[in-house]
């Protein structure tokens, strides 16, 4: 089944034992254009008006972190949230978990502040 965006957004995540292949990642990434791989973790960086925006970004995050129980790490600064997503489960490596969250948060960002 080919990843898109929607497919990812109905997933919820669960244990990881294996990373995601190449082919995998490469077309999660077509559906997901604001994310990057660096260093080994998905990233993206996520642009605000001001710093209420920017916690109440994160807290969304944390909320959506909570209850999918994959928890990324995040760098706060005034009008910006970088997040940074791997999977312990899989030697540090991405999963599917990581492409589902990124989906949400991004999904999140465009009902939010879109």
């Amino acid at each position: 089944m080919m990843i898109t965006r929607e497919v990812l957004l109905k997933k919820t995540c669960r244990h990881q034992t294996e990373a995601v292949g190449e082919t995998e990642l490469a077309e999660a990434l077509a559906a997901l254009p604001d994310w990057a791989v660096e260093h080994g973790k998905l990233v993206r960086t996520f642009g605000f008006k001001d710093y209420q925006q920017t916690i109440a970004f994160v807290n969304v995050v944390a909320t959506i972190a909570n209850r999918e129980d994959h928890h990324p790490t995040m760098v706060v600064s005034y009008n910006r949230c970088i997040v940074r997503m791997n999977t312990h489960s899989v030697n540090n490596g991405l999963s599917e978990n990581d492409l589902i969250c990124a989906a949400k948060f991004d999904d999140a960002f465009q009902q939010t502040f879109g």
